[in-house]
């Protein structure tokens, strides 16, 4: 079973996310800010789970989406996970233009069917 990472501040959206993921037979991993689903990812005990593909919030406390992605770029099991940056920020575009694993950018709010999509794409586009 494909493994999906959510990684937002909000709960009420991290919810909807993996209830819309688990209706489509995906396990779903939380955090609820780029450290914890940092430290949740680089683990030594227990071993961390890596997800197939990464959802990612752009404005978060504690480490922000472009600080997670900049971290994860440098760890060679975890730079090629395909990450959908899920933002109200669409003018951040621009800090992602050079990182190979920004597989798309998906505008808050979202259209649910369509955030399934592109997920299932990025998961697809691993294998």
């Amino acid at each position: 079973m494909s493994k999906v990472m959510v990684i937002d501040d909000e709960k009420d959206v991290v919810y909807l996310i993996r209830v819309l993921m688990e209706r489509e037979k995906l396990d779903v991993l939380e955090a609820y800010n780029g450290l914890e689903a940092y430290n949740k990812l680089t683990a030594k005990d227990p071993a961390p789970v890596i997800p197939d593909a990464i959802i990612l919030d752009i404005m978060m406390p504690e480490m922000d989406g472009y600080t997670f992605q900049s971290k994860l770029q440098e760890i060679d099991a975890l730079c090629h996970i395909p990450i959908v940056i899920l933002t109200a920020k669409g003018q951040m575009k621009d800090l992602f233009e050079l990182s190979s694993n920004i597989f798309a950018f998906v505008e808050k709010p979202f259209e649910p069917k369509n955030l399934v999509k592109i997920v299932k794409d990025a998961i697809a586009s691993k294998k």
